[in-house]
């Protein structure tokens, strides 16, 4: 059972927008056996429309197509659409209605243009699929056994009628496969290392089970992936491969991936400990702290933040003395500890992050090299202090930096 979903627009072709909706789509249909073969976008243009629904329909069962289907003269999809089939647009009571309630209800007129009345327009042999939350409906229609289904761009619109009409309908008409998947995340060791430490465990899984490994900054997910007709034997497959890692790289598997982040995980320890955290962040820029608090109940354990990003800051507020930044430079172990100490003190709390670094594109107040960050861990049994080289480009420091800041603290408070 094979998909293809086609987004249609010229803004996401010269990057105005990204493309999420694919993101969600291959999601839902994933998870009800359906594997997308190939994600497509094109242009507001006829012929690349054509083309497009036309080569699809060659590959795959499903075809998925959102965008274009606006009020408006450079939306053509539905005109497209109609143009394949060889249909013709015909006004759809029930649709019309709908978007005279629509303007009625949040527009406050019961008057509509000739414009939006065009929204009740569909092919007369599509199947009307009903947008809760929008004019544009989305439509079903059938050729030559493949199922070619339009819906429009807007992401929350697109949603709601994936979920409500489309996967139901989906479910009912065609006999799928089932797949599961499950990926644990792992930090503090590259792709290669693991590779390495898992290699016998990966050669002895069992035949319908595929293992991908997908780095990314401070963190690998090794994803396990199961397809067939016995969903119980799939699963069951995939726990057992699963357990089997713990004992071998269990010191880096830190969670699994769509159940919690690393700052879940991280609350949920706090939380059940009862401790408290703080963070004094100067390379960062309070990007630990916030990631921290997009957590909902990260009240009960984050009690605030510094961010000193000057170094005055960091003399002034954290108290970090003057002559241990002339003797060792702020970009250093000593003053990460400093900080950490001291916002621990300053916040009462019972762990402390702090970071420090140059993450360019300058050297800034400090000789060290860019990419160079040091990391404060304060604890109620100790501190310590770690200097580690995060590459060259600003945005993956920071971000390395606040996963390796996780890692580290998580550790400590997994001692507890």
């Amino acid at each position: 059972m094979l998909a293809e979903i086609i987004t249609i627009g010229d803004e996401i072709l010269i990057g105005q927008i990204v493309d999420t909706n694919s993101v969600f789509v291959a999601k839902e249909l994933n998870k009800i056996g359906i594997s997308v073969y190939q994600i497509t976008s094109v242009q507001d243009e006829r012929l690349h429309i054509l083309e497009a629904l036309k080569a699809a329909g060659e590959r795959v069962d499903l075809v998925i197509c959102t965008g274009g289907l606006g009020p408006t003269k450079d939306d053509i999809t539905k005109h497209t659409f109609c143009e394949f089939f060889q249909d013709t647009l015909v006004e759809n009571k029930e649709v019309l209605q709908h978007v005279e309630y629509l303007f009625a209800k949040y527009i406050k007129t019961s008057k509509i243009s000739d414009v939006n009345r065009q929204q009740a327009l569909v092919p007369s042999r599509a199947i009307v699929l009903k947008n809760e939350f929008g004019t544009a409906p989305g439509m079903w229609m059938e050729k030559e056994g493949t199922v070619y289904v339009s819906l429009p761009g807007v992401p929350f619109e697109m949603k709601g009628l994936i979920k409500n009409e489309v996967v139901p309908r989906v479910v009912k008409k065609f006999k799928r496969p089932h797949i599961i998947h499950k990926t644990l995340v792992t930090y503090g060791s590259g792709e290669s290392s693991i590779a390495e430490k898992i290699a016998d465990w990966e050669e002895n899984l069992p035949g319908f089970i595929k293992l991908a490994y997908l780095p990314s900054l401070g963190k690998v997910r090794l994803r396990l992936s199961a397809k067939g007709a016995d969903r119980d034997l799939l699963e069951k497959g995939i726990a057992e491969a699963s357990e089997k890692l713990y004992p071998i790289i269990g010191d880096f598997i830190y969670g699994i991936e769509d159940e919690e982040t690393l700052e879940e995980s991280l609350g949920k320890l706090l939380t059940q400990k009862k401790k408290t955290i703080a963070t004094a962040e100067s390379c960062t820029g309070g990007k630990i702290a916030q990631q921290l608090t997009s957590v909902p109940g990260a009240s009960a354990y984050f009690k605030g933040s510094v961010v000193s990003y000057a170094t005055e800051t960091k003399i002034t507020v954290l108290a970090v003395p003057e002559t241990l930044i002339q003797q060792h430079s702020v970009v250093s172990e000593a003053v990460a500890l400093s900080m950490a100490q001291n916002v621990r003190a300053l916040m009462k709390t019972d762990f402390a992050i702090a970071t420090t670094g140059n993450a360019g594109p300058t050297k800034g107040e400090s000789d060290a090299e860019v990419g160079t960050v040091c990391i404060g861990i304060a604890t109620p049994s100790g501190s310590f202090a770690k200097q580690f080289m995060m590459g060259n480009h600003r945005d993956r420091i920071v971000q390395k930096a606040v996963h390796k800041a996780f890692e580290l603290v998580q550790k400590e408070i997994l001692k507890i």
